[in-house]
């Protein structure tokens, strides 16, 4: 529990609405509401030095960061340096996410998940386990020796995994894993998304409506819209409840494509940013490897010798600064695909992405030229610039 407060001095986004003169007021950890500058008169107030105050961002697929790969490091240590990492570029919740590896490195991840959900680790939303139930003709920078279809046994540890963790994402491909399988797996609370996935139109149809409700790093390994076969990249703009996730670096997707994608997405649910980030974002190293395999950071990109893209990157501000910038989104709606999109998403918008009372005070000082001053997770200021 923290001491009640109220933050002033900046310009408040809610979520919804822009504030002007107001005060963000906090007590127990959670937001009480927007109010009038100079109430309620009965709290500690905390001047900030202009610029935005606006919800904590919420990355759903984190790789790694701070020097440390998930894959590499599965444990309570490498979890919370990853969460630590992303707080300093305003991410108030995340997924670690574990990309294909052995079964091993797969329950090292999920028992190392469910301690830090136990600990409360900052900035811990729960797990993405990303494969390995993949295509093979989609498998990015997946390692393809350990990508295999879905069994019973796999079916039931994502399952069991799922009872310990406070929300769990998983990808998988609409051709390798059946809508049998995807239906039990939404059944048990688990977010299911299509992602290295040559499938087609019908494919993917037939996932969501088993229960699939999200489609991983739009138009990157997946098949594309084409003039007599949508693909999932149509699957994704055409049916009207896949989310999709967005890596707006300037790399993975094309500006152009990016808006064209923006008007044509069919709602209610929307198109979210993502980082994709590896273990280089945050940290001065310029390679790492996975699965034995080294990925080299070269203008802005990370690659495996063969130029294959391998994650990204890439922080959540510097997607918003993209999205603002270049492709010339209002800045609200970028940042509600940074916080409120990706909480919708994942069913727990209730309490994150939004400033509205009874959420949790999670939360980031913006500069006016989108520089992170300072960012609070559940009431605690846990970064200053």
């Amino acid at each position: 529990m923290t001491e009640r407060f109220a933050l002033t001095g900046a310009r408040i986004f809610d979520g919804a609405d822009w504030h002007d003169r107001a005060a963000l007021v906090v007590g127990d950890d959670v937001v009480e509401g927007v109010m009038a500058a100079d109430s309620p008169s009965d709290v500690r107030r905390v001047a900030l030095d202009g610029g935005m105050l606006v919800p904590g961002f919420i990355d759903l697929q984190v790789n790694g960061g701070g020097g440390v790969l998930l894959n590499q490091e599965p444990t309570i240590d490498g979890i919370r340096t990853i969460c630590e990492t992303f707080a300093q570029f305003g991410t108030t919740a995340l997924l670690p996410t574990l990309i294909t590896d052995i079964p091993d490195v797969t329950g090292r991840a999920v028992r190392a998940g469910i301690e830090a959900a136990r600990l409360a680790v900052p900035g811990f939303l729960g797990l993405h386990l990303e494969g390995p139930h993949l295509s093979l003709a989609r498998k990015g920078a997946h390692d393809p020796r350990l990508i295999r279809p879905m069994e019973d046994a796999d079916l039931q540890r994502l399952i069991e995994a799922r009872a310990g963790l406070p929300n769990l994402l998983t990808t998988v491909a609409a051709e390798t894993v059946r809508p049998d399988q995807i239906a039990a797996l939404a059944k048990a609370g688990i977010v299911v998304s299509i992602g290295h996935s040559d499938a087609g139109y019908a494919a993917t149809r037939a996932a969501a409506e088993a229960g699939a409700s999200m489609v991983t790093h739009l138009f990157n390994a997946q098949s594309q819209l084409g003039n007599r076969e949508p693909g999932v990249v149509g699957a994704a703009l055409d049916i009207g409840t896949l989310w999709a996730g967005l890596i707006a670096d300037g790399i993975h997707v094309d500006a152009t494509t990016i808006g064209i994608a923006l008007r044509a997405k069919r709602g209610p649910a929307k198109i979210f940013l993502v980082t994709d980030a590896m273990s280089l974002t945050g940290s001065p190293e310029q390679s790492f490897t996975l699965n034995d395999r080294l990925i080299h950071r070269a203008n802005g990109a990370l690659r495996l010798a063969d130029g294959t893209l391998a994650g990204a990157d890439l922080t959540m501000i510097d997607a918003i600064a993209y999205l603002h910038r270049t492709i010339g989104l209002p800045l609200e709606e970028v940042l509600r695909m940074a916080a409120l999109y990706p909480a919708q998403a994942m069913g727990i918008a209730a309490r994150h992405g939004q400033l509205k009372r009874g959420a949790i005070a999670s939360m980031v000082h913006v500069s006016d030229d989108l520089e992170v001053r300072a960012t609070w997770i559940g009431g605690r200021k846990v970064f200053t610039a």
